[in-house]
């Protein structure tokens, strides 16, 4: 395996995309070890092979079509009526229509790529730096991680056969706490920065609650999932079938924004979004055999628990690894690779799946927003034409506030675990 972690740091730091890194490095081990070639097309084509993982590309897709149904502007909308009287105006509305659109997007770079073309020219207009839009926006797509229905969770699910039901409902809370987390952070800035409110005073009830009716069709949409999961009606995989036919009612029939001419632009961009996805699925089912076969979750398995016999103190070396591991590789990959060497570990010693899906996705997903290649970070910065230097220094402090949530919920499992305990026993 020496061969192939050089070669694949030679590959990334050469500016390959990350899935052919991951699959070019992986064939020398099947060289040296004498595995016959067929064996590699065998396992990507296998990799496909699964009927949970139907979810992906519908979810995904279902994303996307919401996007182009009006459903944005009106989470937007009511978003500035929760928030916009609140120190930072624009930021922290973005924090909150992250929150209320994880249950639409799934995805933390979609969630930020769409918050920096909407919000990102209105906040420079009202004197934010770049560093400090590029910092909130990116970082406020940590929310998605957690929140149904999270294309990260269900891969998580899949790989490590956990309740995706579970981790769904367990994802609220974590997801609310990084919320107010970021909120607060945002707060503090606002008032050394002088950043001013959108409004002077609050939003009356009436006008809360028209908002809140305007955008209770996209609200819905994560109960409906739940309680459909829950209930039996559907599994994950066609949760996600729902949802597609979902977000097309809605959009067709009761916004009817959706036309013809945005559908294409959904399902084109739907395209592009699974063919990266795919991809790094199909490279890293390689790269995972490869790691199997080396028995190398049980070498880091033998030296991690040679670390200590306390839980926590295993919990958070493990953590603290995928944090680094994060900043260079990406989140996709990272569980599709990592979840079946660590989960195995942390499971020895009593940590309940779910609860370390919700830290594992968190510090996951944080990776994409940190240098030196974080997806989210370097898709905000380009997009607001930020220097990376400028958006790290005003990163740092929700960075921070992030991993004090992280350590709560790493200490404090029942955070996570009441509610799906409550709904599935």
């Amino acid at each position: 395996m020496g061969i192939v972690a050089i070669l694949f740091i030679i590959l990334l730091v050469a500016g390959m995309p990350l899935a052919f890194a991951i699959g070019i490095a992986s064939v020398p081990f099947f060289i040296i070890d004498g595995t016959p070639l067929q064996v590699v097309i065998q396992k990507m084509i296998s990799s496909t092979q699964s009927f949970p993982l139907l979810a992906v590309p519908f979810f995904v897709f279902a994303g996307n079509l919401m996007n182009e149904t009006g459903i944005t502007s009106r989470m937007i909308h009511f978003a500035k009526l929760l928030t916009g009287h609140m120190r930072g105006g624009l930021a922290q509305v973005s924090l909150v229509l992250s929150a209320l659109m994880g249950g639409v997007s799934g995805s933390a770079t979609a969630d930020a790529a769409m918050e920096c073309r909407i919000l990102g020219p209105d906040m420079i207009r009202q004197g934010y730096s770049k560093g400090f839009i590029a910092a909130v926006l990116a970082m406020g797509g940590l929310i998605t991680a957690t929140i149904p229905p999270s294309v990260g969770l269900i891969l998580y699910g899949i790989t490590g056969e956990v309740s995706i039901g579970r981790l769904f409902i367990g994802g609220f809370v974590p997801g609310l706490m990084v919320m107010a987390a970021m909120m607060i952070t945002t707060t503090l800035f606002a008032r050394k920065r002088g950043y001013s409110a959108l409004s002077e005073k609050p939003a009356t009830l009436g006008e809360l609650w028209r908002g809140f009716l305007d955008s209770i069709w996209a609200l819905l949409f994560p109960v409906i999932l739940i309680v459909g999961i829950r209930s039996g009606m559907f599994t994950a995989s066609e949760a996600g079938a729902f949802a597609v036919m979902y977000a097309f009612v809605i959009g067709k029939f009761v916004y009817r924004e959706l036309t013809y001419k945005r559908l294409w632009v959904a399902i084109r961009q739907s395209a592009n979004d699974l063919g990266i996805i795919m991809f790094i699925i199909i490279c890293s089912a390689v790269f995972g055999y490869a790691v199997v076969t080396d028995r190398l979750p049980q070498f880091l398995s033998k030296s991690i628990i040679g670390i200590s016999e306390n839980k926590y103190v295993v919990l958070f070396a493990v953590l603290t690894f995928l944090f680094f591991i994060g900043m260079f590789m990406e989140a996709t990959a990272n569980v599709l690779i990592l979840v079946p060497i660590f989960l195995p570990i942390v499971k020895s010693y009593g940590v309940d799946p779910v609860h370390f899906g919700m830290l594992f996705m968190l510090v996951n997903t944080m990776g994409g927003m940190t240098p030196p290649v974080g997806v989210t970070m370097y898709t905000a910065c380009s997009l607001l034409k930020c220097p990376i230097e400028t958006y790290t220094k005003d990163a740092m402090p929700y960075i921070i506030a992030v991993l004090i949530v992280v350590a709560i919920l790493a200490v404090f499992p029942q955070i996570v675990l009441f509610l799906p305990n409550l709904a599935f026993g």
